[in-house]
């Protein structure tokens, strides 16, 4: 092959590299689309990592605690275990049950914080004072970081109140002995109506308004 071929060969090759290049500027200049400056949705990301048990971030207020001898003797077991079901893969509450990413959880209500011997608790749990009763657990489901703060539990928490009462009330049948239901706050006593006006001295009573 001499010169003039070879030539020709990469004249044709520089040709068709050009108009490539072409092509595709052409292409860009009539199908451009700008970007918004903001985008048309946002996607909520959920956050899960390993610890306690997983879930999603939520902002959950705090709320008033309610009377738990009234709450939890009409609470929904059945509601309560369907609840449960979103815990099934980080915790087992069957007796002798295995621990998971979280700890088994029989015989938790009413047992210490630290309550399973067999599990790493974060030093937090081991070190949160006194015991699992009906309003630690309340407010611990509610937001388990702000509940015990250094908590491995990254469950982001129950937002309804009637979701924590009746899981509360099927964790309350982990046990060969439940705990005992706390007896109803006493209701509040009326206010004693004012005694009526007194006759002036020598007179008659007011009469009463028609």
């Amino acid at each position: 092959m001499d010169s003039f071929e070879i030539n020709k060969i990469l004249m044709a090759l520089g040709f068709a590299v050009l108009s490539l290049f072409a092509i595709n500027e052409v292409g860009n200049a009539i199908f451009y689309v700008e970007a918004p400056q903001t985008p048309g949705y946002a996607v909520a990301v959920a956050t899960e990592d390993a610890g306690e048990q997983g879930g999603t971030e939520t902002d959950v207020p705090a709320d008033t605690l309610p009377d738990f001898g009234v709450v939890l003797a009409s609470a929904d077991v059945a509601a309560g275990e369907r609840v449960a079901g979103r815990c099934t893969q980080c915790h087992s509450w069957d007796k002798g049950g295995a621990n998971k990413i979280g700890p088994n959880l029989w015989d938790i209500v009413g047992g210490p914080h630290a309550h399973n011997a067999y599990f790493s608790y974060s030093a937090a749990m081991k070190a949160e004072e006194g015991m699992w009763t009906y309003a630690a657990l309340y407010e611990f489901l509610r937001k388990p970081n702000a509940a015990i703060p250094g908590t491995k539990m990254s469950f982001a928490g129950l937002s309804k109140s009637e979701d924590r009462i009746n899981l509360i009330a099927y964790m309350r049948t982990w046990a060969d002995t439940p705990q005992p239901l706390p007896a109803p706050s006493p209701a509040a006593a009326p206010e004693e109506a004012p005694a009526p006006d007194a006759a002036p001295e020598g007179g008659e009573a007011p009469a009463a308004p028609q």
